[in-house]
């Protein structure tokens, strides 16, 4: 398991899937490929495939230890899930209960959950599949949900979505349920986990994206969700994906994070680097650079 204790708080990556490749080209339509090349010494062999044109990324859920509570950080893809515009995600099959058992918690030990933003990558395991219907995995837990991206996503509301048929059957299979169960936390403009983890919004990669701020101590970390997909993101901020919803908006909000992260000596975990998976940042002119990657005991 990598670990990281940050003052009183200790993390775990716990995954639910090492590395996947997939097609840089299909990720980042818009984006002149000879940017990976120009950064290509270092994003190989980690995070990028020069000779497949592929990129890397993982699965994975942060577990924090804070003031007694255990706490997961966005909760993947999950088992069993319909996901006809996604195939990637659509009807998976893997370990990551037994991950997370093996970091020491059993489903009824979690005490919150928080969802960064609604995605059928980031809200996946909220439930299982019991019986004949969909129920929470974490039956103790409060979901923390960003109350935006609750009411965007609600298919109720009709709301003409970027994403579109990649979010099918999201909403009903893994947010519905934990709301009907009255687990919802839903928050706007900002929001305390607890004394040492704070929710505030970075909209932009859905309406109510946000990132999770770590303070304890001397020790600072930013949980950014899918601010960044890439490493090439840090050193090319205004890089966006197709998955944005606004890609001039999470430009910004990368921009704001990025400032951020490098005033406060931030370390920064974003939701899919694979390799270490979290980053030191400094600033380099009116960009950034990675300053160090994490490190582990």
């Amino acid at each position: 398991m990598d670990t990281i204790t940050l003052g009183d708080v200790e993390l775990t990556r716990v995954f639910e899937w090492q590395r996947a490749a997939l097609p840089r080209a299909a990720v980042f339509p818009d984006h002149d490929p000879e940017l990976w090349r120009a950064h290509g010494e270092w994003l190989t062999p980690d995070f990028w495939d020069p000779a497949e044109d592929t990129m890397f990324t993982s699965m994975q859920t942060w577990l924090l230890r804070s003031e007694g509570a255990t706490i997961l950080v966005d909760t993947g893809i999950g088992n069993g899930k319909d996901r006809p515009g996604m195939p990637l995600f659509h009807q998976l099959d893997t370990g990551y209960l037994d991950n997370l058992a093996e970091a020491g918690v059993r489903p009824a030990d979690v005490d919150v959950v928080v969802i960064t933003h609604v995605h059928g990558d980031h809200v996946g395991w909220n439930t299982y599949w019991s019986g004949d219907e969909w129920v929470p995995t974490f039956p103790n837990a409060r979901y923390v949900i960003p109350r935006v991206d609750f009411d965007y996503w609600n298919p109720d509301n009709g709301h003409q979505t970027r994403s579109g048929p990649r979010m099918a059957n999201v909403f009903e299979d893994s947010v519905a349920p934990v709301h009907r169960s009255g687990q919802t936390v839903l928050w706007e403009d900002h929001h305390d986990v607890d004394a040492n983890l704070s929710l505030s919004p970075a909209p932009g990669h859905t309406p109510g994206a946000a990132v999770l701020t770590l303070r304890s101590g001397s020790d600072r970390a930013v949980f950014v969700g899918d601010l960044l997909h890439t490493p090439l993101q840090i050193v090319e901020p205004d890089v966006a994906p197709c998955f944005d919803e606004d890609e001039a908006l999470a430009t910004a909000s990368r921009r704001r994070v990025l400032d951020a992260v490098v005033e406060q000596n931030a370390l920064m975990l974003p939701a899919h680097f694979p390799a270490a998976g979290a980053v030191e940042v400094r600033r380099d002119g009116d960009r950034y650079a990675v300053k160090a990657w994490a490190e582990y005991r």
